[in-house]
């Protein structure tokens, strides 16, 4: 199934069950324990992000290729660090590039994006799946000069700044994609490719980054977890692309869908 999540006519909330042909028909009961599709048409006005994250648990230097490009050694763990909940963006709603804390060097990253779906805690490799609700694209939109430079050596200043996680368009259940492992991933920005690759590049699988990040760690339903992105951002390219008012930027998942932001300065 593709769950969306839209905003009515009358400014309610809803999710939703997206069609091969594009329709929607409104979804009832809980989205974490099997809603029911009321046929209904969706009367969507304003289609936002499918999920709002209980958190967003994201992971970096998780690409082989991501990590050469970057002159990065193999991490021995898992690298983890995390989104505050004020970056979530919607499909088709602005980047907005940071200009009261300023960053100049703003960064695309395309993400396969899972969403948890039950209470995970301390949960093995071999069982991490069954936790799964789906999966959804992502764009870890990232200020490398706050991330690198002025972050304290911390990522999160240059990840957590507002509008820097959208998501979308839907969520895809797992019965749809049986190994989030075997997918093509890419960036296009402006119309040109560039990021284009496949998730079976990741250095720690979905599996086990489940099992790695539930343990003695309870993940909540809703829980969002970014799995890293492959190699070509921006900041690695000679010379360096980073995003600038005007811009439209889009992330592309195999079987789930497409991404599109467009990207403008903030303003006041």
């Amino acid at each position: 199934m593709k769950i969306i999540r839209y905003r009515d006519s009358a400014g309610q909330t809803h999710y939703g069950k997206q069609h091969a042909d594009g329709s929607a028909t409104r979804l009832s009961g809980d989205v974490f324990n099997s809603p029911s599709d009321t046929g209904d048409k969706a009367d969507i006005a304003k289609l936002l992000s499918p999920i709002v994250p209980a958190d967003i648990m994201c992971i970096g230097l998780n690409y082989r290729k991501h990590a050469e490009e970057g002159d990065k050694p193999i991490p021995d763990y898992p690298v983890l660090f995390m989104k505050n909940s004020g970056t979530l963006n919607n499909p088709g709603d602005p980047i907005v590039l940071p200009r009261h804390l300023r960053s100049d060097q703003v960064d695309y990253e395309c993400e396969l994006a899972v969403v948890i779906g039950k209470p995970c805690l301390n949960v093995s490799r071999a069982d991490a799946l069954k936790y799964v609700l789906g999966y959804t694209c992502a764009n870890d939109v990232s200020a490398r000069d706050w991330q690198i430079k002025k972050g304290g050596g911390q990522w999160c200043r240059g990840k957590t700044f507002a509008t820097f996680c959208p998501l979308g368009p839907s969520i895809v259940t797992t019965d749809e994609i049986p190994n989030p492992n075997a997918l093509q991933i890419k960036t296009v920005l402006n119309g040109q490719t560039m990021q284009d690759w496949n998730t079976d590049d990741m250095i720690f699988d979905v599996p086990t980054l489940i099992e790695f990040l539930s343990g003695s760690t309870l993940l909540l339903p809703g829980t969002v977890i970014l799995t890293g992105t492959p190699h070509g951002v921006g900041g690695a390219r000679k010379p360096p692309v980073f995003l600038k008012n005007g811009d439209t930027v889009t992330i592309e998942i195999e079987k789930i869908g497409a991404l599109t932001n467009p990207v403008k300065d903030e303003v006041g």
